[in-house]
């Protein structure tokens, strides 16, 4: 007896066993997000290592990430990584551009309308999040909070915002860290080790 396949259904979805995806985006994410957040807090300057992080796993592994997430047919989990992915890449490219005489360096104005974009596309992940694990939810506002202040210091040149900044930075970094690295735990260790 043969099953009856419907043609329009994708049943390479059915027989996924591919590896999780996520915890390789939530590391890439947080993990850059750490470092640069340490440099907004004037602890560090901007130089080598955090573009190289930028691009190659904030911006590389997470846009991976993304691709891995579609095969799961997780739309959230592909628009998540694949556009923060290519934000930290963005990111690399308007700071790496002026240096090759590319192009201008964005002035405050045109950088806090870049940021202001992506703060609007972290409120409606957040927004998605509203159903879903609470500290997912929690780190996706933790990067709203962490764009309006970035935003803000653009915008007023205060470096005690752009310090808050910083902060901000560090929580949604550490927690988005803690989800990827408590999701890898739960997996190797088959059982819930981490509250994820």
């Amino acid at each position: 007896m043969t099953e009856n396949i419907d043609p329009g259904r994708n049943d390479i979805f059915l027989s996924d066993n591919t590896a999780n995806p996520a915890p390789l985006g939530l590391c890439a994410f947080g993990m850059t997000t750490l470092l640069l957040s340490v440099h907004n807090l004037g602890l560090i300057t901007l130089s080598s290592p955090i573009l190289a992080m930028t691009i190659f796993y904030g911006g590389v592994a997470q846009v991976i990430a993304g691709i891995m997430e579609w095969k799961k047919n997780n739309t959230f989990g592909l628009v998540t990584f694949g556009s923060f992915g290519f934000f930290w890449i963005s990111f690399a490219t308007i700071l790496i551009l002026p240096k090759l005489g590319l192009a201008a360096a964005p002035g405050p104005s045109e950088f806090a309308a870049f940021l202001s974009i992506w703060g609007i596309f972290a409120l409606g992940l957040f927004i998605c999040t509203l159903k879903m694990h609470k500290i997912l939810m929690i780190t996706l506002l933790a990067v709203v909070l962490l764009v309006i202040l970035l935003v803000a210091a653009q915008l007023t040149a205060d470096p005690l915002i752009l310090k808050l900044g910083g902060a901000m930075g560090i929580i949604a970094g550490a927690l988005a860290v803690y989800i990827g690295i408590g999701q890898l735990v739960n997996e190797v260790h088959g059982t819930k080790v981490f509250p994820v």
